[in-house]
């Protein structure tokens, strides 16, 4: 798969996605027969250029998926990347003796890589944590009818088709339809609105002094431990970690791939070998 990844990265969507979305427009589409005689290629003599024609020619249908998660307000490009990253996972599994097409099996893969990137990405406060609750968020926003709240037919309707209980699919729509609020009131507010920001109002009554200085002590703790790990890592891995995760305006993963020469599936995957490395020095 080495060259076919060599191939997406240099039509990697970058900062300009429609000249990326022009470019694999313009690919032809594989006829079944061409389909089935490169799967084969490449399942049976590992020949990489099958391998290349077959990811080459499904970067269209890519653009196509990823078009469909615009609503989740992400960039189309990382969404594109994630999804050619699912498109290459298929690719190489895909079995020509099943008797489908390439793009019927390639569906869950793609999909899946940029379910994961927008449940990493969408909100800081993770609003679907459980497998059954990924299912919902997806498919709820797909299938309300408008922007109000869902009626009792509705939620029935959905809750039924998707085998979860009407109360669940009532969460997820408060879920989906809160927003964030500012605890503190603004920097520039007057004292006589300063009252409205929950900060002013907010009191936690279970609230323990004792057990608020360990919680900070621990944070502390487990700071120093997270820069120490940082520190080993090597200056192109800490800076990467540094500008993703810990910048205010967090950086993209084209941003640094211009920034350091390379592609943006080598930042990715410099990306999570720090993850990995720093996850092992903090549980040392």
């Amino acid at each position: 798969m080495g060259t076919s990844l060599q191939v997406v990265e240099q039509l990697s969507p970058g900062r300009n996605v429609d000249a990326y979305v022009q470019s694999v427009s313009t690919i032809p589409i594989l006829t079944a027969e061409e389909e089935r005689e490169l799967a084969e290629r490449l399942h049976y003599q590992s020949d990489l250029e099958a391998a290349r024609q077959l990811v080459m020619s499904h970067l269209r249908f890519v653009v196509h998926i990823a078009r469909s998660y615009s609503g989740y307000g992400l960039p189309l490009g990382d969404l594109i990347q994630e999804g050619n990253v699912g498109l290459m996972k298929a690719v190489k599994r895909f079995d020509p003796t099943m008797g489908v097409r390439l793009v019927s099996f390639a569906v869950h893969w793609i999909k899946a890589e940029m379910h994961e990137f927008i449940l990493r990405n969408w909100r800081i406060v993770k609003i679907a944590t459980t497998k059954a609750q990924r299912k919902l968020f997806f498919n709820l926003r797909s299938q309300k009818k408008g922007l109000g709240w869902m009626n009792n037919d509705e939620v029935k309707a959905i809750a039924d088709d998707l085998g979860v209980d009407a109360k669940t699919v009532r969460q997820m729509e408060g879920r989906l339809a809160s927003s964030d609020t500012a605890f503190d009131a603004p920097v520039d507010t007057d004292e006589d609105s300063a009252w409205q920001a929950p900060a002013a109002y907010l009191e936690d009554m279970s609230a323990d002094p004792a057990a608020q200085l360990e919680a900070s002590d621990w944070e502390e703790s487990s700071q120093k431990a997270l820069m120490d790990a940082i520190s080993v890592l090597d200056e192109r891995s800490r800076d990467i970690l540094m500008q993703r995760w810990l910048s205010e305006e967090k950086a993209t993963l084209h941003d640094l791939a211009a920034k350091y020469g390379v592609s943006a599936e080598r930042i990715r995957q410099l990306e999570k070998n720090a993850m990995n490395k720093i996850k092992v020095a903090m549980s040392a």
